[in-house]
Order: C-alpha cells, then structure tokens, then sequence
C-alpha cells in the first residue's frame, strides 16, 4: 500500500520538470524584472553605474555576513548570534583604537581573532553539550548584547575615531573601486573557492547533506561543523568592522538588523539555481535581490515601513521557494 501511495503522491515528469525550473529560475528572473521595472519607472535616477555602485556598496555588509551565515547553514545549523555580534565587534573595534589608542590594523585583527572564538563557542555549545543551534546561539547573541552595552555603556564611541578607520570603509584603494566592494567580493570569493572547490568543502557539503553517513564515511562532524560556526563569526566580526567605519562610530545595536537581512538572502539564494541547496553564489542573488528592491523603494520615496514589510515578505516568499525546490528534488 505504501509504494502505491508513494508512487500516486509522484509529481508527473512534465510538471516536475517546469516546477523545477521556476523554482531554481524564479529569484533571477524576478531580480531582472525588478530592475526593468525601476529602470523604466525611473530611467534618471536607476539605471546608473553610480546608482548601481551604491547599491553593491550599500549591500556589501550584508553580503559579507550573509556569506558567512551560508557555511553555517551549509553544515545544516543555524547562527542567531551573527547581528548582535557584529554589533560588539563595531563597539569594540572602535573602543580599542580610541579608547585603549592600539594601532588600527591590530585592532582589526584582535577583534577578528574574537569573532571566531565567539564563533568556536557557539559550535562548541552546538556539537558538544548537544545544544540546539538556534537557542544556544540566541542566547550567545544576548550576552553579546548585555557585554556590548557594557562595554560602551549603551553610549556611542564616536569622539577621537581617527581619519585612518574611516577609510578602511569609505576609502577607494582599488582602482576607484569602494573598499567595501572590494573586500566582499573577496569573501564571498574565497567562500565560493573554500566550498565547492576543496576536499574540505566536500566534507563540508556532506556533513550538511548527511551528518550520519559523513560520521561514517569518516568526517569529523563536529570539527566541521564548528568550522562553519567560526566562518560565520570571522565574517559577523568583520562587517562589524567595517560597519563602525563606514559609521564612524562603535554603537551598542548598530548591526542587529543584520540578522534578519542576512537570513533572507541565504534561504532566498537556496532557491536559486539549485534544488533548495544553500549556496554562496546564491546568497550573493539574494543579497542582491533585497538590495536593489531597497534601493527602488528608497528611489520611489516609499515609507521606511514598507522596507520591513518588503524584507519580511521576501524572507516567506525565500523559505517557500526552497521548500519547493527540496520537494520537487525528492519527488
């Protein structure tokens, strides 16, 4: 009875076929018609390079959390904690280099070595006391909230931040390029490379896609999946950065909003391309997608409400399309 059931409950080849290519399919055209449409409701304002630039500027933080965000989720967890972290590294990047005058470059560096031992805890929480990855890392993500208002006393670090920081984010040392583009497209790059392109982000893939065969194939599951936690805090600590240089000031919420922004992207970018899978050329689609639908907004002179409705629709409409892709997959 049940093969018969299995196999009446069967999508028919046809219908499979072209309900597969509108879910791998549909976020590209949707971006592409996106922008048509602005174009020519706007053809002054939109389609600029200068407009486009800003865009992929505007955008970059977000893809570069997103990125990171992506390897965790790759190896089948969830990180909760990446916008409030991201928040006290913006705090403490700053404090470090006005309050306690370390050197820039250091500083950076001391707070990027803290974003992945705030990312080994969370794995460390996650494989070895059993942990489920959504309460340990939101309950990570509040203590990074209380230890960052602490820290700056719930005031902005803004008086003394030297003209150097500033420009890690808003200088242009790379062919007139904006620094912050510049430094996503080599994360995402490298995440791209570290994934697809190498015997770890095989590991990596089949953790995610079978956590038992992967044990018994012989990958250290745990050791992975800590790996994708510590990823994704590097890449949290990192926007952090770059968000209290664009700012020019460490202050105690600036990146929270990140989370939600960066989980669109990644389940709108599993529908993209591929059948539910999470990916990083996906995540970038995504990102992208919620860009420029900002932008157009922004353009319009649409209310700041309608970017959190836009941002929440697009977060159901992503989860629904990867659901399609996963039951289209395994039909």
């Amino acid at each position: 009875m049940s093969n018969i059931s299995t196999t009446n409950n069967r999508l028919a080849p046809g219908t499979k076929v072209a309900l597969g290519i509108f879910a791998r399919y549909a976020t590209i055209l949707g971006l592409v018609l996106m922008i048509l449409a602005f174009a020519i409701v706007s053809p002054r304002a939109f389609p600029t390079l200068g407009n486009f630039t800003n865009v992929l500027n505007q955008a970059s933080l977000a893809m570069i959390i997103a990125g990171g965000l992506t390897l965790a989720v790759i190896v089948g967890e969830l990180d909760l904690s990446i916008g409030f972290a991201a928040s006290l590294h913006g705090v403490l990047v700053t404090g470090l280099i006005v309050s306690n005058k370390i050197p820039i470059p250091l500083a950076i560096l001391i707070v990027l070595v803290l974003g992945a031992v705030v990312g080994f805890i969370n794995g460390v929480i996650v494989t070895k006391i059993k942990v489920n990855s959504v309460i340990a890392t939101l309950g990570v993500g509040t203590i990074l909230t209380g230890l960052s208002f602490a820290y700056s006393a719930g005031v902005p670090i803004v008086a003394g931040v030297p003209e150097a920081f500033l420009q890690v984010s808003l200088g242009r040392w790379l062919f007139g390029i904006p620094n912050n583009i510049v430094i996503m497209v080599a994360v995402l790059g490298t995440l791209w490379l570290l994934a697809e392109r190498t015997a770890l982000g095989q590991e990596i893939q089949a953790v995610g896609g079978n956590p038992s065969a992967a044990r018994l194939a012989g990958i250290d599951v745990d050791r992975i999946k800590i790996l994708g936690f510590v990823v994704s805090g590097i890449c949290a600590a990192l926007t952090g950065i770059l968000l209290a240089s664009r700012l020019g000031s460490g202050t105690a919420s600036a990146a929270d909003s990140y989370l939600l922004t960066a989980f669109a992207a990644v389940f709108l970018g599993s529908a993209t391309l591929r059948d539910g899978e999470f990916h990083i050329l996906g995540t970038f689609i995504g990102a992208l997608i919620i860009a420029f639908g900002f932008n157009g907004l922004n353009i319009f002179g649409a209310p700041t409400f309608s970017q959190y409705v836009f941002q929440g629709a697009i977060l159901i409409l992503a989860v629904g399309l990867s659901s399609l892709g996963r039951v289209i997959a395994e039909s």
